[in-house]
């Protein structure tokens, strides 16, 4: 439970029809299974305590006595237990009989919920045995003891911030307008569903789309346990297809047909974090709902769950292509409706032989093919100074002359020099005055050849850089439009490669290859023997860490303990932990001290999830401390 992690188990017991005793004596082995993996939300089928085929059975007064019954001995079986478990069952209320789910935890009897929507169609007659559930709740006697009975229950925890546990079962799920919707709208952030689902051809996939597309409209978790082995299969078969969800991911998937336990962690901060970002997610009426107390121990929870190391890069070779054609479409479109609102024919772009500059080079042309433009209206220009390589000016050439766009060159050491004069810079002292003086520089003669042609400077800083304040303010930093702004480090070599494998162009793939297989480097220091001295990556870390960090804190808001958490176990074996934990600092300390440059960025375009403009998802002060983050760096 620590760091918000809920461990949930979806289970189906194998089960006898119509014979409680020993289904009590299933769902207790069951439960302790569960138990053994250290699941603190267990959830069993829908009337497993007597199968959910028995028919007209359910109106012989023996079979609900003894379910009952078996009630009375699963409860007993979770004194002493740290769990919260849903076991469906027939109860009867007023002479009425109701298909419910009792809630439990440690010995005790919490709730009935019943049914609210019974389905009597094609194969399912419920309405045959059972009344449809209340959603009003009330009292009912179990044992002497008074249960609230009815719809609108939730089960909120009162020792882990944020659980608060709602119940549907089955049908209820299915319908046009769910219980879970109104669960969530009172502040529910896990829902569970008691199901016996019945399998017929194709019905698994819509089964999955369906809880997907709930948990993902309800930002929640949903633990879905369905009936399998033991049901009667006289006119159906059920196939276990239990399946752990959080908004709109599967997380835990049983093989149907198994009778497979399915284990997994919801992480609640993250819902939490979701809702409190997502305005749109209404509360009701307090009143309208009973909150049942409970309990849990908050220990550690052992992850079994993964975090890919590259979040913004899909691992799936057919889903990175896809995803790599809608971003360069996104950024393509973006230029070519700012090119028409402008009337402007030409662009500007410094090109470095780095990928920065090459991918926005590529996503131009794109632009000016959609306007029909001449790619000779697209001028690229290079600038060769004191840090610049020949491997890096021939690439920026030869890609220039592949695209067909206009080439320039414009070295600018002697115009550097004459400013360094002018400011008293000794140009043998390679500090940031030196570095950065270069880069204003080009971005001077940008600007004032965009004048002169009538045209935009293209920005190439992408995401990552301007998290990190990686850009010289009012150098690189600056631009008419950044195509890039939107795309993180980790996703432009994807872009890049991408392109390389799609364009069907010998001589272009051959160049943009070579740009993937240079260092990234702002060549802003003198080269070593012709060779780049100035990487990126060794002076403010690896790019695949920064590019993890920025997406957990601002996508999903952890705190600096979980992400170096999640940090640890998504790059195992490829940084230690205090390599992770010295970039850390310096993400925080850099994203922190950074936000000037992002708050006055040109237009660009978003793409993703995740996005660093002061206009769209991240407006936040120039000068906020960064006390309350250093102090939980300080104890990692």
């Amino acid at each position: 439970m620590k760091d918000g992690y809920l461990k949930a188990a979806a289970a189906t017991p194998k089960i006898r029809v119509a014979d409680p005793a020993y289904n009590a004596g299933a769902i207790c082995a069951c439960l302790d299974d569960c138990y053994a993996r250290r699941a603190k939300l267990i959830v069993l089928p829908e009337l497993c305590l007597t199968g959910y085929t028995c028919q007209d059975l359910f109106l012989q007064e023996r079979l609900l006595t003894a379910a009952r019954e078996g009630l009375r001995r699963v409860i007993a079986h979770t004194a002493g237990k740290d769990a919260l478990v849903f076991v469906g069952l027939p109860f009867e209320v007023d002479a009425k009989l109701y298909n419910a789910a009792a809630a439990i935890s440690d010995g005790r009897l919490l709730a009935l919920i019943p049914k609210r929507y019974l389905p009597n169609y094609a194969e399912f007659y419920e309405m045959r045995h059972f009344a449809p559930g209340p959603a009003r709740v009330r009292e009912v006697d179990f044992d002497g003891q008074a249960v609230p009975f009815g719809g609108n229950i939730l089960l909120d925890c009162t020792t882990m911030p944020g659980l608060k546990v709602g119940c549907e079962i089955c049908e209820d799920v299915w319908a046009p307008d769910p219980p879970s919707t109104a669960h969530a709208a009172a502040g529910a952030t896990v829902i569970v569903n008691l199901s016996a689902s019945n399998e017929t051809v194709g019905k698994d996939a819509y089964r999955k789309s369906l809880l997907e597309a709930t948990s993902a409209r309800l930002l929640s978790g949903y633990v879905y346990a369905s009936a399998g082995e033991g049901e009667s299969t006289q006119d159906l078969v059920f196939s276990a297809h239990n399946m752990i969800l959080e908004n709109g991911t599967i997380l835990a998937e049983a093989a149907r047909f198994r009778g497979e336990t399915v284990c997994s962690e919801l992480d609640l901060s993250r819902l939490r974090h979701e809702r409190r970002r997502m305005t749109t997610v209404s509360g009701v009426q307090e009143e309208a709902y009973r909150r049942v107390p409970f309990a849990l121990r908050c220990e550690e929870t052992e992850l079994t769950r993964t975090y890919a190391p590259f979040p913004f890069v899909p691992s799936e070779e057919g889903q990175r292509s896809r995803r790599c054609e809608d971003i360069l479409s996104i950024q393509s479109y973006g230029l070519k409706k700012r090119y028409e609102h402008t009337g402007c024919k030409s662009a500007v772009i410094g090109v470095s032989g780095g990928l920065d500059s090459t991918l926005a080079l590529l996503v131009t042309a794109r632009a000016f093919d959609m306007l029909g433009y001449d790619r000779k209206g697209i001028l690229a220009v290079t600038m060769p100074c004191f840090g610049t390589t020949s491997r890096t000016y021939d690439n920026s050439c030869r890609l220039a002359r592949a695209l067909g766009a206009s080439l320039k060159e414009i070295p600018i050491q002697d115009a550097v020099q004459i400013h360094f004069r002018d400011i008293g810079q000794d140009s043998g002292t390679h500090d940031v005055t030196y570095e950065n003086g270069q880069a204003r520089e080009r971005t001077q003669v940008l600007m004032d050849l965009a004048n002169r042609t009538g045209g935009l400077v293209i920005g190439t800083g992408d995401m990552s850089e301007l998290a990190l304040g990686w850009a010289t303010y009012n150098g690189d930093h600056m631009s008419m439009y950044g195509v890039n702004a939107g795309v993180p480090k980790t996703l432009v070599r994807h872009l890049v490669r991408y392109y390389a494998d799609t364009c069907g162009d010998g001589v272009l793939k051959a160049v943009l290859l070579d740009v993937l297989d240079t260092p990234v480097s702002p060549e802003l220091l003198p080269p070593v023997d012709g060779v780049i001295s100035q990487r990126t990556e060794e002076l403010v870390g690896p790019y695949e860490l920064h590019d993890f960090f920025l997406y957990y804190v601002l996508r999903c808001g952890f705190p600096p303990f979980k992400i170096y958490r999640i940090a640890l176990r998504s790059f195992a074996g490829i940084y230690e932990p205090e390599t992770v934990k010295k970039w850390l600092k310096v993400f925080y300390q850099r994203f922190f001290a950074q936000q000037f440059k992002r708050s006055c960025l040109p237009d660009g375009p978003k793409v993703g999830s995740v996005a660093v403009s002061p206009r769209g998802d991240l407006r936040m002060p120039s000068d906020a401390s960064l006390a309350a983050w250093r102090a939980q760096l300080e104890e990692l």
